[in-house]
C-alpha cells in the first residue's frame, strides 16, 4: 500500500511536510493535478492533489479549496509556491484546520516528474500487493481478508448470498441481509461489492468499506478470485447427528440449484438425497427459513419451495419433510415454506396423492355440483366450502356469505341433493371437504 509517507521517502521528489505530520499513514490511490479554486466535483477519496496554487490570490482563498479536499477524503495536498512566493500561511492554516497533510514541492521540480514518480510508486505497490495476496492463497478466508484490508486500507468482509457474514475485519456497518438485498436490487450503498468467482448457486460477495480507485478495484477483484479458490477447495463435512433429526426438503422450481442452496444454507447438514430440483438433508439445528427470501432474487429458480419436518427418527422425519414440500408447492409466493407441524391432517393425506388422483377425486365427488354451477351460473361449490369451513354452522356460514340463514339452508339442501350426500352428517362433510381441498 502506498501512503503519503511512502511518497516522502521517494528521493527524486524531495517533498517536505508542512502540515499534518501525524496523518502521513493515509493511503494514496492516485494523483490529481488541478488549479481550480473549488475542485470538489472532480475529487475522489485517497487522491494526492498536486497544485501550483494558481487559484490563490489573497488570504481566504485557501478555505474553500482545502475544505473541498477534506470533504472528498483526499490523502494529501502537494503544493508548489514557485508562483506565489512560497506557500501562503492561510493554505498551511487551512490544511491544519481540515486535517489535510500538506507537502511542499521544490520550486525547481516539474509536475510531470512528480506525476511519473507517483504513478510508478502506485504501480509497484499494486504489483507488490497482488504478490503478497497471492502468497496467502492457501490461507483461510480470515487471513486473506486481513491481508486485503491491509493492502486496501479499508475494512473487508465476505458475505453469503443467504445474508450471513462469513468473515470480516471489523463490525459490519449494516445487517448483512441488507447488504445482499441492495446487491440483488442493484441499489447503491456505502460498501463496494464484488462477487466471488465460482460456480455456486448461492454467491459469496466481497464487501469493502468504501469507494475504490481503479487500482483498489483491481486488487479487490484479485481478492474475490482467491476467496473463490478457497471456497471451492473447502470440503463440506456433516456434523455428527443425534438420533432425532430435522429433515429439510428444498425444491428450486425450474433449476437444479436445490443441492447448492441446501448445502450453503445448512453447512453442517447431512445430504440425504438430491435429484435436480429437489434435495433433502438432515440437520440437528432448526433452520432459519427467512434466509431463503434473501437469496431467492439471486437464483435462476422460478421459486423456492421448502418443507421442514419436526424432530424425530431420520426415516420418519424424511417422510414428513416430503409431504411438507408437496403442501408448500401448492401454496403461493416466490418462497413457500411449510413446517410439518403446520400441516393439517387433510393436507397431509392429500399431499401423498398424485395430482391426477386428486383431480379424479374432485371430479368423482363434486362432478354433479360443478356441472350444475356451470349450467345455472351459480356458485354452490363456494357455498358448500364456506359452510364446511364454518364447521357446518348455518348461522356462521350465512353471516360469512351475507345471506339469510334460510337461504343458506336451502342452498346446502340443494347441494346435498345434487351430490347424493347429507351435508349435515360428518362422513359426508369429510368426503366433500377433502374433494374441495384436492383442487387447491
Amino acid at each position: 500500500m502506498t501512503t503519503v509517507k511512502t511518497l516522502l521517502g521517494l528521493p527524486g521528489l524531495r517533498l517536505r511536510p508542512r502540515a499534518g505530520a501525524d496523518l502521513l499513514e493515509r493511503p494514496v490511490t492516485r494523483i490529481y493535478v488541478t488549479e481550480l479554486s473549488d475542485p470538489g466535483r472532480y475529487l475522489s477519496a485517497g487522491e494526492l492533489v498536486l497544485s501550483g496554487l494558481l487559484w490563490w490570490h489573497a488570504p481566504g482563498d485557501a478555505e474553500p479549496f482545502v475544505a473541498a479536499l477534506a470533504r472528498a477524503g483526499a490523502a494529501a495536498l502537494a503544493a508548489s509556491g514557485a508562483d506565489s512566493g512560497g506557500i501562503p500561511d492561510d493554505v498551511v492554516d487551512a490544511c491544519v484546520r481540515h486535517r489535510i497533510p500538506l507537502l511542499e514541492v521544490p520550486a525547481d521540480l516539474s509536475f510531470s516528474v512528480i506525476t511519473e514518480q507517483v504513478v510508478l510508486a502506485l504501480a509497484a505497490a499494486s504489483d507488490s500487493a497482488r504478490k503478497r495476496l497471492q502468497a496467502a492463497a492457501e490461507a483461510p478466508v480470515e487471513t486473506l481478508l486481513d491481508r486485503a484490508a491491509a493492502e486496501l486500507g479499508l475494512p473487508c468482509w465476505v458475505l453469503s448470498g443467504l445474508g450471513r457474514s462469513i468473515a470480516g475485519t471489523a463490525p459490519l456497518p449494516m445487517p448483512p441481509e441488507d447488504v445482499v438485498r441492495r446487491y440483488a436490487a442493484r441499489e447503491p450503498g456505502p460498501l463496494t461489492l464484488v462477487p466471488v468467482e465460482g460456480r455456486h448457486a448461492v454467491p459469496w460477495l466481497i464487501a469493502v468499506g468504501g469507494p475504490l480507485s481503479t487500482a483498489q478495484a483491481e486488487l479487490a477483484e484479485e481478492v474475490a478470485g482467491l476467496v473463490g479458490v478457497t471456497r471451492a477447495r473447502a470440503v463440506p463435512s456433516a456434523a455428527e447427528l443425534p438420533d432425532e433429526v430435522c429433515v429439510v426438503g428444498l425444491r428450486t422450481e425450474g433449476s437444479d440449484e436445490s443441492r447448492d442452496v441446501l448445502s450453503e444454507w445448512l453447512p453442517d447438514a447431512l445430504l440425504l438425497e438430491s435429484a435436480g430440483e429437489t434435495s433433502y438433508a438432515a440437520t440437528a439445528l432448526r433452520p432459519a427459513p427467512a434466509e431463503l427470501s434473501i437469496v431467492e432474487p439471486l437464483l435462476r429458480a422460478k421459486r423456492i419451495v421448502c418443507g421442514i419436518s419436526d424432530a424425530g427418527p431420520r426415516a420418519e422425519a424424511a417422510e414428513s419433510a416430503r409431504y411438507a414440500v408437496e403442501v408448500a408447492a401448492r401454496r403461493p409466493g416466490r418462497v413457500a415454506v411449510v413446517r410439518a407441524g403446520e400441516v393439517d391432517a387433510h393436507e397431509l393425506l392429500l399431499a401423498g396423492a398424485p395430482e391426477g388422483l386428486r383431480a379424479a377425486l374432485r371430479r368423482r365427488v363434486l362432478g354433479p355440483l360443478l356441472a350444475y354451477d356451470a349450467e345455472q351460473h351459480t356458485d354452490l361449490v363456494h357455498t358448500v366450502r364456506v359452510f364446511l369451513e364454518c364447521s357446518g354452522s348455518p348461522t356462521r356460514a350465512a353471516k360469512a356469505l351475507h345471506v339469510h340463514v334460510n337461504t343458506l339452508r336451502y342452498r346446502i339442501g340443494r347441494a346435498g341433493e345434487l351430490l347424493g350426500t347429507d351435508l349435515t352428517e360428518f362422513t359426508g362433510q369429510l368426503d366433500v371437504y377433502l374433494a374441495l381441498r384436492a383442487g387447491d
